[in-house]
């Protein structure tokens, strides 16, 4: 049985803005490590400001569901 596909809000590569906004000083960093680590296979990447691990888009998006856990590139939140 394949896996039912779900028309998810925003592409995987565009953060919800209440997430990660734009005017963040560290965007451009963060969003660089997001593609990178959906690129090479990865479920994540470093933080760069708190040096926690933070899921990607990817990863997320694979689980089917939103956990509720307010993840920075949760692609279920409108």
């Amino acid at each position: 049985m394949s896996k039912i596909e779900r028309k998810l809000p925003r592409e995987l590569d565009q953060p919800h803005p209440d997430r990660l906004n734009v005017c963040d000083p560290n965007f451009d960093e963060i969003m660089s490590r997001h593609r990178i680590s959906i690129a090479i296979g990865q479920h994540g990447y470093t933080d760069p400001v708190t040096g926690l691990f933070v899921f990607n888009a990817k990863t997320l998006a694979d689980q089917g569901k939103c956990c509720a856990m307010a993840c920075r590139h949760c692609p279920f939140k409108r």
